[in-house]
């Protein structure tokens, strides 16, 4: 058998190894393969594309030794934030010792910013990585202009750049427009210390290549930088905008001069219909618009798009109180290749606009009406997408008082492809609803009950009998369900991933006990207020359930947490460091902990 290997293995070019070993997604099938030989080892390393780096102690060093392995990565993503919400103080290292994957234990204030990339690590990314394409960093407060410029001049190739929350200054901008002429994607989300200098200086040097670009958050942004993104990028096709000093000027100067605009997406307080109009007209092949408290754009914008945006696919409307049925009917009649509505918080909204919808968009495959407690919206409107849009797949309902289980039911008798199903706070969802959910959908895959209190066994061993590929659970603040529930959700959804419990006070370490003895692919659990389980139940949890790695609890004293990775504890009271390293035990895995109400 080795003789076969070794004759292969000589007849197959280096070239050819190195496309194979590209194939290898995990980094463990990469590992394996190059331990097989060194001529393996060598070729993984010529294969990898893609470098990610989360916070270390040293960033900076922990790029010069990737820079040494692997020299033909073209997508680097670097994240320095400290993922771990704990602040160690009083004897905190001792900590640090029975966790050492925490990180250093400091809090921001405290050094942290010490470990973080800095510019010189940035240009050490520009002088290894000669092929890059994709460069994305998150929260590197170290990293300066002075970085920028030393990446823009040596990552000519550059076709994607994510600055996320980084301080990145009108300087560096300005050079990343020179030198990177090639650049398609630029998201810039939180960077505060933009302002439109920086930003006319990029669309002026790149702006001609440049397809997607995120302003999320820039609120020093004008309309000055609008017009300089209307006047020089042409091809842009996705925008992202927050904005209160964006008016009426900057949009529509975007409108004009960005034709193939797919993507919008805006919360600008100060957008007035009349920008809208001009995205109507000029935007033909919008896809997506999302508007956030655009609180002074009324149904004229709607119609608009209904009339103008005919490939429209995606619209998301959250806290736009001017907009209603009126509107929301516009786009229903103009926009028939809808495919996904999500309404949040608009109170004129509610009925008539979406039976439009339910009439009209035959394609719609995601639903989310949230936080409309104010309207009572009439069964009959719901019930229409359970007749008419059989492609629906994912239906979010949230603190929608008037809906019950005729509109579940409908749904589900209708909707057969379902596959997420979000219910929260809806108080007149019952056992009936969610029994037609079990007998119909069995793609169904996450479901949300929370708060949903007619819910009970009934309901949740229907789930557990029709839909076996359940692979999220959230039945938290159901006060009957019972570990009967929990017996058949255990025979019968052998694939569930993450459970939430939590405020469920007939469940009992009985009821956990069968899910701890038959999912035993569970990875998240949240358990929290439940006062059946006890110490002796969350035990017998993280034993049976080898792969789990968050679990959310009370004050309840598990002895076998080697292997979980994150760890959420509420209202612990009375502890002080001694007993919080007796209470924990050896986490050698642990990578984030938070302490929430907490009492030393």
């Amino acid at each position: 058998m080795r003789g076969l290997f070794d004759r292969i293995n000589a007849l197959l070019p280096d070239e050819l190894m190195v496309e194979i070993f590209r194939y290898l997604e995990s980094n463990e099938n990469r590992q394996a393969a190059s331990l097989v030989c060194k001529r393996w080892l060598a070729l993984v390393r010529l294969s990898r594309e893609t470098v990610r780096i989360g916070f270390s102690a040293s960033t900076d060093a922990l790029v010069q030794r990737l820079i040494d392995r692997f020299v033909n990565v073209r997508d680097v993503t670097i994240e320095d934030f400290p993922f771990t919400s704990l602040a160690l103080k009083n004897g905190g290292a001792c900590l640090l010792d029975q966790c050492p994957l925490i990180g250093n234990g400091k809090s921001k204030d405290n050094g942290m910013r010490k470990c973080c990339l800095s510019d010189s690590g940035l240009a050490a990314v520009g002088d290894g990585f000669t092929k890059l394409e994709r460069l994305t960093l998150i929260w590197c407060p170290n990293v300066t202009h002075l970085g920028l410029i030393s990446i823009a001049k040596k990552c000519k190739l550059l076709k994607s750049l994510d600055l996320q929350e980084c301080c990145v200054e009108d300087k560096g901008l300005a050079a990343i427009g020179e030198y990177c002429t090639r650049l398609e994607d630029l998201n810039l989300r939180r960077c505060k210390n933009l302002t439109d200098t920086g930003l006319v200086q990029l669309a002026f040097g790149c702006g001609r290549t440049l397809k997607s670009l995120g302003l999320a958050a820039c609120r020093s942004l004008t309309d000055v930088s609008l017009e300089a993104v209307g006047s020089h990028c042409g091809s842009l096709e996705s925008l992202s905008l927050d904005s209160e000093f964006i008016h009426n000027k900057g949009l529509i100067s975007v409108a004009n001069g960005c034709p193939l605009l797919k993507s919008l997406k805006l919360q600008c307080g100060n957008i007035e219909d009349e920008a809208m109009l001009a995205v109507g007209n000029f935007c033909l092949l919008l896809e997506l618009l999302a508007l956030y408290s655009c609180r002074k754009l009324t149904d004229k914008s709607l119609c608009a798009i209904g009339k103008g945006s005919k490939k429209l696919k995606n619209l998301s409307l959250s806290n736009c109180n001017s907009l209603s049925d009126m509107g929301l009917d516009s786009v229903a009649v103009g926009c028939e290749e809808l495919m996904h509505l999500e309404v949040n918080g608009c109170d004129n909204i509610g009925t008539s606009g979406l039976k439009s919808i339910g009439n009209s968009c035959t394609r719609l495959s995601g639903l989310a009406f949230l936080h409309q407690q104010f309207l009572q919206i009439e069964n009959d409107a719901l019930c229409q997408f359970g007749i008419g849009c059989k492609y629906l797949h994912s239906l979010h309902l949230s603190d929608c008082s008037g809906i019950g289980d005729e509109v579940l039911c409908a749904i589900a008798r209708g909707g057969r492809n379902l596959k997420k199903l979000y219910i929260d706070d809806c108080h007149l969802v019952g056992n009936e609803g969610i029994i037609s959910v079990g007998q119909n959908c069995k793609y169904l895959a996450d479901l949300v009950l929370h708060h949903c209190d007619g819910v009970g066994d009934a309901g949740i061993i229907a789930i557990a009998r029709g839909c076996p590929q359940l692979s999220y659970l959230d039945v938290g603040g159901l006060k009957n369900l019972g570990d009967k529930g929990m017996v058949a959700l255990s025979e019968g959804c052998s694939l569930l991933k993450d459970l939430v419990i939590s405020k469920c006070p007939q469940i009992t370490d009985l009821g956990l006990s069968y899910i701890a003895r038959n999912c035993t692919s569970l990875e998240a659990c949240n358990i929290i207020y439940c006062p059946g389980i006890t110490k002796a139940g969350v035990t017998t949890l993280i034993t049976g359930c080898q792969k789990i790695k968050k679990l959310l609890v009370e004050e309840h004293k598990p002895n076998q947490l080697q292997h979980l990775t994150f760890l959420e504890i509420l209202e612990l009271g009375g502890f002080g460091m001694e007993a919080l390293l007796e209470l924990f035990g050896n986490l050698s895995s642990l990578r984030e902990l938070t302490l929430d109400a907490c009492k030393a």
